[in-house]
Order: C-alpha cells, then structure tokens, then sequence
C-alpha cells in the first residue's frame, strides 16, 4: 500500500535568508533546490500555498533601528517579499508547477490581488499560491502573515522552515547544550519566551489550534519528510 501524506492541505513559511547564497541575496541554486523541495510534495497531492519573507533584501526592523520611519521600513519589506515570490513562482514554473502570487499590497502588474475566494480556487485546481507583502500592514510580521493565511485558506498545519531542525530551550547555534523539544505548547512557547515566531503569531495560531511544525529547510527531503511524519522537527500544538 503506497504511503499517504499525514496533510491535505499546507501553507509553508519560508525565511528570505532561505534564498540566499554566499554571494548572492537570491541564490539561482539555492531557488531551484527549494522548488524541486517543493515540487516532491505537491506531486504526492498535497494542495500547496506558500508565505516568504524579505529579510535577504530587507528588513522592515532593522531599518526601523537605524533611524527610518517604522511604518515605511515595514512597506519597504513587503516590496521585497514580492520580489521573493516572483523569483520562487519563475522556479517552480520552471519545474511544471502552475503557481500565483497574490499580494496584499496592490501591484496588479505582476501578482494578483490577495483575494480569498481566488486563492481557495486557485489550491482546488491544485495549483500553488504564494501570499506576498505579508498581511499588508506596517508592524506585523510574516510570521503572522503566515498563520493568518493558513487560517483563511483552511491548512490542516503550518510549517515554518528555518535553519534549525526545530523550536529550543536556547540557540543551539550558540549553545551546544541547547535541548530540543519534539512538541511544545503554544502557551509554553509564550511563558517561555521561545524565538520560533512572535507572540501575535502564536497567540493567533493557538486561537485557531493550528498546528506549527518548525524544521530545518537546509537539508535535502526535510520537507517531504515532515509531510509524511518522517525527520526531526518540532510540533507546537495545544
């Protein structure tokens, strides 16, 4: 009997810094490695829609922290976000998958408007749809941009990949004596103060009791694997 996937239905958080090479802040290989990653899975049937970050072009705080106006850092980091999108969307077409990007910052010229109903056809006709400019708004990360999609498109879980092969007690980066939890609670996370995502993120997932599965994207087949229950990663749940 061929084994199934544990999920229908997945929205997949990716890091900007998840594109970028040595050199290059959107890495050609590194692109086209990520959308074959992705490509395995929507080939098991799984319905696919994807949030990926800016902070390989720019990020909203650090310019904030340097002296700009938040607001505007912030609309600075969505823009690059949808450069994100459209190079990941020219990688998985490339592949034979039938992607769109819908922004939520109107910019009709190269994706379409976030429109909800659109997007929940666009997964039905099994085509995968990447949501840019986050929510939209100034001081909300995408993070939060990533449960609340998932939340509106119905996702049975939202993964979040990372350079880390789950959520810590620490940096493991740092601290060789970190420990790694293979489920956490939401409210653990909070107490806790965890660095996996920010509080409105899992405050609004935890209202929602979607799951969050945080691995590492680094390694070949980590994400299929996590889609059929395999690998290490990390499941914050109630």
């Amino acid at each position: 009997m061929t084994e199934e996937p544990r999920y229908r239905r997945v929205l997949l958080k990716i890091s900007g810094e998840g594109l970028m090479g040595e050199k290059n802040a959107i890495d050609p290989p590194v692109l086209n490695r990520l959308a074959q990653e992705i490509k395995s899975v929507h080939d098991c049937g799984v319905q696919l829609c994807l949030v990926v970050g800016g902070g390989n072009i720019f990020r909203g705080v650090a310019g904030a922290s340097n002296g700009m106006n938040r607001a505007t850092a912030d609309y600075i980091g969505m823009l690059a976000t949808v450069m994100n999108a459209m190079a990941l969307q020219e990688a998985l077409e490339k592949t034979g998958v039938d992607t769109r990007v819908q922004s939520a910052l109107p910019i009709t010229a190269v994706a379409e408007p976030y429109i909800r109903r659109r997007a929940l056809h666009h997964l039905e006709k099994n085509r995968i749809v990447i949501f840019a400019a986050g929510t939209g708004n100034p001081y909300f990360t995408t993070d939060t941009c990533a449960v609340l999609r998932a939340t509106e498109m119905e996702c049975d879980v939202c993964l979040k990949s990372t350079q880390v092969d789950g959520i810590y007690d620490s940096d493991p980066r740092t601290n060789p004596n970190a420990r790694r939890y293979d489920v956490v609670s939401y409210d653990d996370v909070l107490n806790r103060k965890l660095k996996v995502m920010d509080a409105t993120a899992v405050s609004m997932a935890a209202n929602a009791d979607l799951p969050v599965i945080v691995f590492n994207q680094s390694r070949p087949g980590a994400f299929k694997d996590v889609i059929f229950g395999k690998g290490v990663y990390t499941v914050m749940k109630k």
